[in-house]
């Protein structure tokens, strides 16, 4: 019978502990989220991001734009909370809809590094393909990549030697994902749009984690008998929360 790694009782058992951690300090942490249009799956994920913080004692806020917004506005507000004592954290929320996708980087890279909690900046790139991460425990890591780690971990779910096969190749999850299984020792491949017979690659895998963003894209045929997969996709099909693994 297969196991189901239950991503919601570890997320429990680390918001029970940062929330004893936070009790000891002196500050509350604030962080805020920049949303810019109305895509579900993003609406849905800030919301559920706003709603931990409140459960553990996170001071947060979602500042929300319509799609017009420039990105002078965006990186305006981002430097008046780079110099905001009260905000700890800031998040953009990805992708960016309509013509402010072209723009990305340029509003990343407007983030004080310091307070880039997704780890997107090229300051904390730069830190993490280091590995600088392993010594140095202020290093912001991208957070659903070490969240995948920390959920194969919880269930002891041997990394070293096994062959990974990541679906999809972005800059939020599937890069750095990759780069945190290589400081695991597994022997990590990639697969994307332009990737021809993924089915006959994925069946060769021990661990399969499916990133790309389309609703029931993975069944049972790409996986092998004893595989693990992990499905990172949030779509919404139907108005219905789905997915990439069927």
């Amino acid at each position: 019978m297969a196991q189901i790694l239950d991503g919601r009782i570890i997320s429990k058992q680390i918001k029970d502990v940062v929330r004893r951690e936070l009790v000891s300090l002196h500050v509350k942490p604030g962080l805020t989220v920049l949303l810019v249009g109305l895509d579900p799956a993003s609406q849905t994920y800030v919301e559920n991001k706003a709603k931990a913080c409140r459960e553990i004692g996170i001071r947060s806020e979602i500042l929300r734009y319509p799609i017009t917004t420039k990105k002078e506005e965006i990186i305006a507000k981002i430097e008046e909370l780079n110099i905001d004592p009260q905000i700890h954290g800031i998040l953009l929320q990805l992708p960016l809809p309509g013509d402010l996708h072209s723009f990305e980087q340029d509003i990343l890279e407007s983030i004080d590094p310091e307070k880039d909690v997704d780890g997107l900046h090229p300051i904390n790139i730069g830190r993490f393909m280091n590995n600088k991460y392993l010594s140095d425990a202020t290093v912001l890591l991208p957070c659903t990549p070490y969240g995948v780690i920390r959920l194969l971990q919880a269930y002891n779910v041997s990394i070293a030697g096994k062959d990974v096969v990541i679906i999809g190749r972005s800059n939020l999850v599937g890069k750095p994902l990759g780069m945190l299984f290589l400081a695991e020792n597994a022997t990590v491949t990639f697969c994307h749009s332009k990737t021809l017979n993924i089915k006959t690659i994925t069946t060769q895998a021990d661990i399969v984690v499916s990133a790309v963003g389309r609703p029931k894209f993975i069944d049972a045929t790409y996986i092998k008998k004893g595989a693990v997969v992990i499905d990172v996709g949030f779509n919404y099909e139907e108005k219905a929360l789905v997915g990439d693994v069927d």
